[in-house]
């Protein structure tokens, strides 16, 4: 879900653009787009013959060899404990996927597949064991991983804060409130998209989202868009009822404290949740300093994991690893060539 913060300065960039780059990859949310986007026809998820869960390997393999092919350079940063804000939200977003199972269920039924899919979409779900298995498919394609201690984001945020990754990937833009210099948007769901109810499709391209054009183009501080965010609705607060980002910017212009904020909200009784919220947005737990090490896809490897224990296509699975093995090569042969010019 991520905050909502309306509409925003943004800049297209093409796959070659960004060749070179090493982007912090939200692992959670790309992972949760995976699973959402890559399903049969009527909403059912792609599997194996086993009966277990694909959809997120096939988007982390094929989406990845796509990034390699062009010299990006993608960090996973999964999620560690959650904190005690988030726990609502959780229990939340678990009532909602058991009402999207019953639309689902109710869509097949009627055999409406389009809002069968539209329905099964909101279902997904990213299990202990589908995590360790996408951590070992990236590690056998040589892709860095990093266990942050708490939300993923604040870690990402801050290594692109150090200059260890040039921006955070993610289509969630809570990293902007933890204070990530850059954001990087779309980078694994590029491509054609359908529109939802409409029999038309637009082009989707990664898009940058800078932190201080953000905060210049709206005339508010960091501190103020953590406040915006906070009454509007983060993952870790529900926000004030009836408050979006248009009457919440309007408050925090207005406002020279979080408490003066949400007493113009009239919402004084949520403040103590809410100033809990900030000082995690502001602070957030973030190991300094991380190193990270990129290796070469190991394809026999690959082909195990993906072809052996879940039936993946042999032929495609190697043609792909073939097509990143010479492309990495050519990128290598051309730096080489480039340094005696």
């Amino acid at each position: 879900m991520g905050v909502d913060l309306g509409e925003v300065p943004r800049k297209t960039a093409s796959l070659p653009e960004l060749s070179g780059k090493k982007f912090a990859v939200d692992a959670y949310n790309t992972i949760y787009q995976f699973l959402s986007s890559i399903r049969q026809p009527d909403g059912t998820p792609l599997m194996d013959s086993k009966g277990e869960v694909t959809g997120h390997l096939a988007g982390i393999f094929y989406r990845n060899a796509r990034l390699l092919e062009n010299g990006i350079r993608p960090i996973y940063v999964f999620d560690g404990k959650p904190p005690e804000e988030k726990r609502g939200v959780l229990d939340q977003r678990k009532e909602r996927k058991t009402e999207a199972e019953a639309r689902w269920r109710a869509a097949l039924e009627k055999g409406n597949l389009e809002e069968a899919r539209k329905a099964a979409q909101a279902t997904s779900r990213l299990t202990e064991k589908m995590a360790k298995e996408a951590k070992e498919l990236l590690s056998y394609m040589g892709i860095p991983v990093v266990d942050a201690p708490s939300e993923g984001e604040a870690q990402a945020s801050q290594m692109v804060i150090e200059g260890s990754a040039d921006a955070v990937a993610s289509q969630d833009y809570d990293c902007l409130l933890f204070g990530a210099p850059l954001l990087l948007r779309n980078l694994s769901v590029g491509g054609r998209r359908k529109i939802s109810g409409r029999q038309e499709w637009i082009d989707v391209q990664p898009e940058f989202v800078s932190l201080s054009e953000v905060l210049s183009f709206l005339g508010i501080t960091r501190k103020q868009l953590v406040w915006m965010g906070i009454l509007s609705g983060t993952d870790f607060d529900e926000g004030v009822h009836g408050i979006g980002p248009k009457k919440a910017l309007k408050i925090v212009r207005e406002s020279s404290s979080l408490a003066e904020a949400v007493g113009k909200a009239g919402a004084q009784e949520k403040l103590p949740l809410f100033e809990s919220v900030e000082h995690f947005f502001l602070n957030p737990p973030a190991e300094k300093g991380v190193k990270v090490a990129f290796g070469k896809p190991d394809e026999e490897k690959i082909v195990r994991f993906l072809v052996e224990r879940h039936d993946f296509s042999e032929e495609r699975v190697r043609r792909t690893c073939e097509s990143v093995r010479k492309r990495m090569e050519e990128a290598g042969a051309q730096t080489r060539l480039d340094s005696w010019s």
